[in-house]
């Protein structure tokens, strides 16, 4: 990918270089459109450690995966890659006047790959275990901790009975409620029923073992008691970036982008694709999504209006 070059006029700006918006430079790379790929480089999955569930890449850590990308992007001359980020976006389809961090350039279309933001909770040893021993996806990391202790801190208790669906990993789950809600006889029934054993203690804090300050030892209560655990299971908050917002794109009742078939968003001429769009985020969908919407993407700009 060529650097940023005085041209400003693009086919296409992507705002994110995560898996989404490089599978959508790719795509409209090889269609030969003109591509700015706006790459900030802040992955959300950075502390993870490896990508799972990609077939063929399997295993890579994100960052060997983001590099072999940029690297196939070489082959082909449409994309200029910019480490900006992308601020705003005013005008209309075909006409989008984008702003960046300190440039200012025009596009045509635009996709918003740029992820959510998670939300963590100010619980002492929370971030330094996120990403190895603390995970939100058992497909992307359950393999690896097969059947050691783990925990699932539910977040009300509508979600309690996921811990159930941990078993298929490991058969020591404890589902805990931090002591933020109380628990229904009839949810308490069906997890005990199902072998998940429930803890309605305060959460004080996160302790990492000695030996390894990012892997879990214990859980450590407001009482003072402690509970061995290796990993943790969790459902943080996650809020869009300042550039949905200023963007005006109508969300869904969850709070994801909504998006059409097609990704394409609420405004006219932008596309979203990614962890922005759905609960169910991981590298393969987000790649997959990607594509999907620079397909829509080339087809709009190339195909005569009806």
């Amino acid at each position: 990918i060529s650097s940023m070059k005085n041209e400003t006029r693009y086919d296409v700006v992507i705002a994110g270089g995560g898996p989404a918006g490089l599978s959508a430079a790719l795509m409209l790379d090889r269609a030969r459109k003109r591509v700015l790929l706006c790459d900030a480089d802040t992955p959300r999955n950075a502390k993870a450690e490896q990508v799972h569930n990609f077939v063929t890449r399997d295993g890579t850590p994100p960052s060997e995966f983001r590099r072999v990308a940029h690297e196939q992007l070489l082959e082909y001359d449409n994309v200029t890659s910019s480490r900006e980020r992308v601020e705003d976006v005013q005008g209309e389809e075909g006409a989008f006047e984008v702003t960046l961090a300190e440039s200012r350039v025009t596009a045509r279309r635009v996709i918003v790959c740029a992820g959510m933001i998670d939300e963590l909770p100010d619980i002492p040893g929370y971030r330094d275990l996120w990403g190895t021993s603390i995970f939100q996806c058992p497909y992307c990391h359950g393999w690896e901790v097969r059947d050691q202790a783990w925990g699932f801190w539910a977040p009300a208790e509508g979600a309690m009975e996921w811990a159930a669906f941990l078993l298929g990993w490991t058969r020591d789950v404890v589902v805990f409620t931090g002591g933020q809600f109380p628990v229904s006889n009839e949810v308490r029934e069906r997890l005990t029923q199902a072998g998940v054993e429930i803890d309605e203690r305060v959460i004080a804090r996160l302790n990492a073992r000695v030996d390894d300050g990012s892997r879990l030892e214990t859980i450590e209560f407001a009482t003072g008691e402690r509970r061995s655990r290796d990993v943790l299971l969790v459902r943080p908050r996650q809020r869009q970036t300042a550039l949905v917002t200023r963007l005006g794109l109508e969300l869904d009742d969850a709070g994801f982008i909504r998006v059409s078939e097609h990704m394409a968003t609420s405004r006219a001429g932008v596309f979203a694709a990614g962890d922005a769009t759905t609960q169910q985020q991981g590298a393969i969908f987000a790649a997959a999504a990607g594509a999907r919407a620079a397909n829509m993407v080339n087809h709009e700009l190339t195909m005569p209006r009806r």
